[in-house]
């Protein structure tokens, strides 16, 4: 029963399946077996109606709610499709294909933003204007507006791909504030718009007590996040299946249980004379909490966990839990709030055993609990962490240990693994997965991931350490900002730049999967300010020179230099370390070219001048020497700017290469800015100005009549895996142009490394050019 996902990466249809979806469709299973055989049948071909055969269906031919099957046949497992209740009375009813009825969903909508599109492009000034009324969108970084405040937005959509040739992977950039979020919002909501999607929904379907009492209260509860490290590695993963940011938001209220368990705790303290004074240690109690145990509490959550699995409850409780299918820690204790009375009811068994007796004891109560808590969490894990020679030493411990994979096999085949911690009962009752002991073994020998693309990054802020997906999992799901809880931790904030700054090593921070290329993002712990000092510069040069080598002997095919890793002072965009080792393998990204294509094209279509200021880069020079080839005026701001553009620039062209005046600024509307600008820079341009930043950190935002776009970056395509945090200060699903290009040099294997101060390719800037297109991408 179900799909096992283990030992394979995940692929682009598994990705885009809808877990909500999947558990409604496993509640039905459980409510009629026989149904599920005769809706595997191949559809029928009904007469067209246009409510029930164009995109999405909102209504069956006999006029009821369409629903959601499963295929399960071995040509199309796992398959979704749209069906009627009725489909058993012999007449004629709905039968689709969900990714067929999407994909004409989605036609339709591209038609409509392709007209769109038409009706904004004609009037440029209507199209800064406006844009400048969405200015609001900046303060919304979850994107929480209606979907009817984007499909009318002013923006101009590019529809392109990363690269042209054989590589089809498409992306999206709009001229808007906060520019990646709209389109985003805009797509979501238009494939989803018949059906639910979690938003904030306990279950598939939600019965009494499944919200928590203090759900209005919102989520400014405490966040923690347990370490991520050995699933990221790859070093005894389970599974492979990647977790999206649906899985953060539905996890976030992990600590629900502990204010409902303390609560309890502290009424049974105040009514429960015998619960004062306890002593430390009685041997009797800490004996008969271990038998209450064994016998009557695992014995009972046995059975009360194969009733949840029953389809009633399971619809209205247990499947919040099961939309998890890859585990974490904090997954253990995400459950509606009437399991949690259900599970805390059970576990006072044995406390309120040994209270009555006058057994009790602080060892046994805390000991009980710390028992409880992590023999959860660690079964939990995606990583198998129990060692073999337990086993092998003491063989009946089988029965009464689990392991995190005996756990995962209950999350991917739902109807075996029932037991707590003990499998004992799943032994004597028969439902114990015949796969249980392959799966241990196998992810007990499994080593690391094999890598083909890294991103090598760095720490931004000091605070940014809590923004890691290691870090604070729900916050590294929202663009980093700085928050109000991070002053509560300055000192643990003060303390970890006191050791970062004499020691500290390189870890991994990140996984991903696209096409066949495993991805990985590397963190250099180090912050901007420490690669501003001098005295720090050969230190750094020597850590990212050691992550280069050690890519080089792991087999990775390319390594892209993020943020201040490619500074021109630090090291010349990678240039040294070629020079230095001009035998590796591995080959150095600096990101450059596709980053100029992607600013480039962020530019309004009417574009015929721009201000170009800030600190000059190799993007910067290529931006302004392919404008001006191109027949767009660039305008600099200071003779020095103006000098050494000049020197970029081809002679055919530098006509078009102008040093400003007072006349000549209040006319430019769009204006292309590097680090280090000033805010007398930017007092300078006019209202409505629209500041493109081309390097990798964003503007300081310092008018509210301007428009800010984004850095560099491009929205990435479903099939790309295990994507559940945002990449610094960009919006979800949202990724730096440096990133993509190593993706994308790999993806095309190009044999050559790009980087280096003097490696201003123009005549290979098309290669990576984007071209803006209508259509689908």
């Amino acid at each position: 029963m179900g799909q096992d996902y283990s030992y394979s990466q995940p692929s682009s249809s598994s990705d885009s399946l809808d877990i909500t979806s999947l558990l409604e469709a496993e509640a039905q299973i459980y409510a009629d077996e026989t149904d599920s055989s005769n809706r595997n049948a191949m559809p029928v071909q009904y007469p067209r109606q246009p409510e029930a055969d164009d995109g999405i269906p909102t209504t069956c031919y006999c006029g009821a709610q369409p629903v959601f099957g499963c295929s399960y046949t071995p040509k199309d497992p796992y398959i979704r499709y749209f069906t009627c209740d009725n489909a058993d009375d012999g007449d004629c009813h709905i039968w689709k294909w969900w990714e067929v009825a999407v994909m004409e969903e989605m036609r339709e909508f591209q038609r409509q933003l392709s007209d769109l599109k038409k009706t904004v492009d004609e009037s440029e000034q209507k199209h800064l204007n406006l844009e400048k009324t969405l200015s609001v969108i900046n303060e919304d970084p979850c994107g929480k507006y209606r979907m009817e405040e984007y499909m009318f937005g002013p923006g101009r959509a590019l529809m392109g791909k990363w690269a042209g040739g054989k590589i089809g992977v498409g992306f999206v950039i709009l001229h808007l504030p906060n520019s990646l979020i709209p389109f985003y919002i805009t797509y979501s909501s238009a494939v989803t718009k018949n059906w639910s999607t979690y938003d904030g929904i306990m279950a598939t379907k939600p019965g009494i007590l499944t919200d928590w009492p203090w759900t209005p209260l919102g989520n400014f509860k405490v966040w923690i996040s347990l370490s991520r490290y050995y699933t990221t590695k790859g070093k005894r993963r389970i599974l492979d299946k990647g977790i999206d940011f649906n899985q953060v938001d539905r996890e976030t209220n992990w600590d629900d249980q502990i204010l409902f368990n303390g609560l309890l705790f502290y009424i049974g303290i105040m009514l429960l004379p015998q619960a004062k004074q306890l002593p430390w240690w009685r041997t009797d109690g800490v004996l008969m909490a271990a038998m209450l145990h064994a016998g009557p509490v695992e014995f009972l959550y046995y059975w009360l966990h194969k009733a949840l699995h029953h389809h009633f409850l399971y619809s209205r409780y247990h499947s919040h839990h099961h939309s998890s299918i890859v585990t974490e820690p904090i997954t253990s204790v995400i459950h509606p709030f009437a399991e949690h009375i259900a599970y805390f009811i059970l576990f006072a068994i044995p406390l309120l055993t040994t209270l009555l007796t006058k057994t009790a004891s602080i060892a046994s109560f805390s000991g009980y609990v710390i028992y409880i808590d992590f023999m959860n969490n660690m079964g939990h894990c995606n990583f198998e962490l129990v060692p073999k020679r337990l086993f092998h030493l003491f063989p009946p411990l089988k029965y009464l240990c689990y392991t995190p994979s005996f756990h995962s096999l209950h999350h991917t085949q739902f109807r075996t693994n029932y037991s707590l911690f003990m499998p004992l009962y799943d032994y004597i009752y028969g439902t114990m997965d015949e796969t249980s002991d392959t799966l241990y073994e196998k992810s007990l020998e499994r080593g690391e991931d094999r890598v083909d693309v890294v991103h090598l990054t760095h720490l931004t802020t000091p605070e940014s350490i809590y923004h890691l997906r290691i870090g604070l999992a729900s916050f590294a799901s929202y663009p980093f900002s700085y928050r109000w809880f991070m002053r509560l931790l300055w000192p643990f904030t003060s303390l970890s730049m006191l050791f970062t700054l004499f020691y500290a090593s390189l870890f991994v921070s990140e996984r991903n999967s696209f096409e066949k290329l495993n991805l990985q993002s590397w963190i250099i712990p180090r912050y901007n300010l420490q690669y501003l000092l001098k005295w720090r510069k050969d230190a750094i040069n020597n850590m990212i020179e050691k992550a280069i080598l050690e890519a080089n002997e792991k087999g990775v095919k390319v390594l892209s230099l993020g943020l201040m890793n490619q500074g021109e002072e630090l090291n010349r965009n990678g240039e040294v370390y070629i020079h230095k080792h001009p035998e590796m393998k591995v080959r150095v990204v600096d990101g450059s070219r596709l980053t100029a294509a992607v600013v480039i094209n962020s530019l309004p279509k009417s574009t015929t001048k721009i201000v170009m200021t800030g600190n000059l880069t190799k993007v910067a020079y290529t931006i302004a020497s392919a404008l001006c080839q191109r027949g767009v005026e660039v305008l600099t701001l200071l003779p020095e700017e103006y000098e050494k553009l000049s020197s970029f620039v081809p002679k055919e062209c530098r006509d078009r290469l102008i040093l400003l005046t007072s006349e000549t600024l209040a006319s430019n509307k769009v204006w292309l800015m590097g680090e280090g600008t000033t805010r007398e820079e930017q007092e300078m341009a006019t209202k409505g100005t629209l500041f493109i930043p081309f390097s990798q950190f964003p503007l300081k935002q310092l008018r509210r009549d301007c428009i800010y776009h984004t850095p560099p970056a491009l929205i990435i395509p479903k099939s790309l895996v295990n994507i559940h945090s945002c990449e610094n200060w960009l919006p979800r699903k949202a990724m730096s142009a440096t990133r993509v290009a190593g993706i994308l040099h790999a993806l095309e294997g190009w044999e050559t490394h790009e980087c280096g101060t003097s490696n201003i390719l123009l005549s290979d800037l098309d290669q990576v050019a984007i071209n803006g297109i209508e259509g689908s991408t």
